[in-house]
């Protein structure tokens, strides 16, 4: 389940980022790029985590699979996005992005309530707000 959710919401970065390079608006594709890029290094974690946290080895056939399920539609909705350049649905668009990304965050921030790491889940939540900014300001300052 968590592999679908975050296959949705990586369609709608792929829908936001394809639409903002089609509307001209480089500089947000680019902040999209590269802040979607970041947090998607992690996405595999909070996948296979429930796997761990139960005790249960996936293959690697299933982690292909999962990857997939989970990274793929990045690519998929980038070129449906391109090719569907509308104000209205730029802004469905990012709204479906920011929706889905908040399923997956409710269920991690369920395992981690069953693990009792709530001081590092507030801290990690925490960082990656800052990283958020900091990539904001640092592809501002580099004029994209």
């Amino acid at each position: 389940m968590i592999a679908t959710g975050i296959g949705l919401h990586n369609f709608a970065e792929g829908l936001a980022i394809g639409n903002s390079a089609a509307q001209g608006e480089l500089s947000l594709a680019v902040l999209l790029i590269i802040g979607f890029g970041l947090h998607n290094a992690t996405e595999g974690f909070g996948i296979v985590a429930p796997l761990a946290a139960e005790g249960e080895r996936p293959s690697w056939t299933t982690l292909l699979l999962l990857g997939l399920i989970g990274g793929g539609p990045t690519f998929v909705g980038t070129v449906v996005g391109q090719h569907l350049v509308n104000d209205t649905l730029s802004i469905a668009f990012l709204g479906l992005a920011a929706g889905s990304i908040l399923y997956v965050v409710i269920e991690l921030l369920a395992v981690a309530r069953k693990t009792g790491r709530k001081n590092l889940t507030t801290g990690c939540i925490f960082l990656g707000l800052v990283l958020g900014f900091a990539t904001d300001a640092v592809v501002t300052a580099a004029g994209a």
